[in-house]
């Protein structure tokens, strides 16, 4: 009952900045925790930073101080701005619920994510 579109990932040195959108639809969008995640070719998908409804975030360690994530619940819209990138950033981003470890505890429908290259 919620569809999840990601944009804004794409190509960029390192140092750069990307900032990405996911757009999901659904009136009750904006009472669910929301994460960003990403996953690398040939690892686990892992969650990056989060936000509650009411605005409160966390981040993972490895994106802390560089990454912040916001979201305009009116326009049920999440957002990644991701500052300093390093090549270990490289992954598809997606974005879904964060309210546990458990598949139930996500959206079932994933988007098809963006994907942001850190290179030179």
């Amino acid at each position: 009952q919620v569809q999840l579109v990601e944009a804004g990932g794409g190509l960029v040195q390192p140092g750069g900045s990307l900032r990405l959108s996911c757009a999901a639809s659904g009136s009750i969008f904006s009472i669910y925790p929301m994460g960003w995640y990403r996953q690398a070719p040939g690892k686990q998908r892992e969650l990056v930073a989060a936000i509650s409804s009411g605005g409160s975030t966390n981040y993972a360690d490895s994106v802390k101080g560089r990454f912040t994530i916001s979201r305009d619940n009116a326009k049920n819209m999440v957002y990644l701005q991701m500052n300093s990138l390093k090549p270990e950033d490289t992954a598809v981003y997606s974005c879904n619920a964060d309210r546990g470890p458990l598949v139930r505890d996500r959206f079932s429908s994933w988007g098809q994510g963006t994907q942001v290259t850190v290179s030179s």
